[in-house]
C-alpha cells in the first residue's frame, strides 16, 4: 500500500458520518446493555493483522487528530511486528489496558515478543496513556477535574 493509499484510507476512517455524542450513547438501553456485557470496558482502538484493518471507536472522535494518528501508528506497527490482534481498552476506572491476542492456529504469533512490545509501548507512551485516562475520566465518567488533581 502506498503512502497516498494509506492516507486516503485513514481519511475515510475518520470522516464524520453521523454525530455521535457519548452522553446520548450512554443514556440508551442499548448502550447500557453493551457496557454491562463488556464489564464497563470500552475499546478505544485496535488493529487486526489477519484482516489488516485498524479500528477507532467513533465515540472518541473528539480526541485531537494528532493523537488519533499516533494511536493508529502504534496499533498498526505493533501488529506488523508481532502479528495477532492489538487493542487499547479503557477500564471502568479510566485506566488503560493494552491487550494482544492471536488465533490458536497462528504459528507466527510470538507471545514473548508481543509481551515485550506491550511493555515497550507502555514505557515510551506513558504520558499519552495517562492523558487519555484523564480524558476518559473527565469527559466520559464525568469526574470532577479538581478531585482527580487532588488524588495526585
Amino acid at each position: 500500500m502506498s503512502a497516498q493509499d494509506f492516507e486516503n484510507e485513514y481519511k475515510k476512517e475518520f470522516e464524520e458520518k453521523e454525530d455521535l455524542k457519548i452522553d446520548e450513547m450512554q443514556k440508551t438501553n442499548k448502550g447500557r446493555v453493551f457496557e454491562e456485557a463488556a464489564g464497563g470496558r470500552i475499546v478505544l482502538c485496535g488493529a487486526n493483522a489477519y484482516e489488516q484493518k485498524y479500528y477507532f471507536n467513533p465515540l472518541f472522535k473528539e480526541i485531537p487528530e494528532s493523537i488519533k494518528k499516533e494511536l493508529n501508528i502504534i496499533s498498526v506497527l505493533f501488529t506488523q511486528e508481532a502479528g495477532g490482534i492489538f487493542t487499547i481498552v479503557f477500564e471502568e476506572d479510566g485506566n488503560i489496558s493494552i491487550e494482544t491476542n492471536a488465533d490458536e492456529e497462528d504459528i507466527t504469533y510470538d507471545e514473548i515478543t508481543a509481551g515485550l512490545l506491550v511493555g515497550e509501548v507502555r514505557r515510551k507512551r506513558q504520558d499519552l496513556f495517562e492523558a487519555l485516562g484523564l480524558y476518559y475520566r473527565i469527559y466520559v465518567l464525568h469526574e470532577n477535574p479538581a478531585d482527580i488533581l487532588d488524588e495526585d
